[in-house]
């Protein structure tokens, strides 16, 4: 069994949970996740399945979407609204929207973030998430990350002193939403936690034709695995390249093979089928991963 799967993570499971869960529905063991949803988080999972699982570390690459919700007036241990409130600043006159929007745009393109301590990033060997669940405070290393697209969908709304919007962001891998949300609270001068997250894009898999867990599990039962996407939609962002006859057999001896581009990665197709994954080097291309 090979390809990938567009899973409709679903809350309280972690990526983890859903692959150990594949494992048993499809009954292979072969299987990877490209691209950690936190527990609370719904949306697109995309598993690979066999062959697919070379595919992983380009689905992982390729920007992701969300859509969420931002709320001021008070901050959180998680920085979303499962932790405890840690500081309170009431909103107590409406916003101007042309300042909000301002702030927002400042934080697109590369940026700095620092990690919430309730992440699954390491320091010295254990996960942050150990140190905040013993109540210790770790110097947490700097990330940069990609912001493409950050923007506001709704109007902002207010209930008692708290003031909240929607949002859609595109990113790079790494990116925390949670502190985004916290970042944008600072640059206007309140407390902030990211109050609703849903993943609606990665790897180039669409939330509205995910399936969850069940679904997949009864198409199974009913042995009918057109779920499973070929290997070819895992390349993701990469530039993609038709090879000749020639550079084709070149590639699969592994050869080095010179070609008119100037990206360091490329999919490099023969006809219609992923040949393998190309690395720039010097001014050749080298397979870093073959798969025909």
């Amino acid at each position: 069994m090979n390809g990938i799967i567009n899973l409709k993570k679903e809350a309280g499971m972690t990526s983890h949970d859903a692959v150990f869960k594949l494992r048993k529905i499809l009954g292979t063991k072969k299987i990877g996740h490209g691209g950690t949803l936190d527990p609370d988080v719904v949306g697109v999972l995309p598993i690979a399945v066999g062959k697919a699982t070379r595919m992983v570390e380009f689905m992982q690459d390729e920007g992701k979407v969300y859509e969420g919700e931002i709320t001021l007036g008070y901050s959180t241990t998680t920085e979303d609204a499962s932790g405890e409130v840690v500081a309170e600043t009431p909103v107590l006159s409406p916003l101007d929207e042309t300042t909000v929007d301002e702030a927002i745009a400042s934080l697109t393109g590369p940026i700095t973030q620092i990690p919430p301590m309730y992440s699954a990033v390491k320091v010295n060997g254990r996960k942050l998430y150990e140190y905040a669940r013993a109540g210790q405070e770790v110097e947490r290393p700097e990330r940069q990350v990609t912001i493409y697209q950050f923007e506001r969908t709704s109007p902002i709304s207010y209930e008692g002193e708290l003031a909240s919007f929607t949002f859609r962001v595109k990113c790079s891998k790494g990116t925390y939403i949670r502190t985004l949300s916290v970042d944008l609270g600072e640059k206007l001068g309140y407390a902030a936690h990211m109050s609703h997250l849903i993943r609606t894009s990665a790897a180039g898999l669409q939330l509205e034709d995910a399936l969850t867990l069940d679904e997949i599990t009864a198409k199974v039962e009913a042995d009918q695995l057109d779920f499973l996407h070929p290997l070819e939609i895992g390349t993701g962002d990469l530039v993609k390249v038709i090879l000749t006859p020639e550079e084709a057999t070149e590639v699969r001896f592994g050869r080095f093979i010179e070609l008119d581009q100037t990206d360091q990665e490329l999919a490099a197709f023969e006809g219609d089928t992923l040949l393998a994954i190309l690395e720039k080097r010097g001014n050749f291309y080298k397979p870093r991963k073959v798969f025909v």
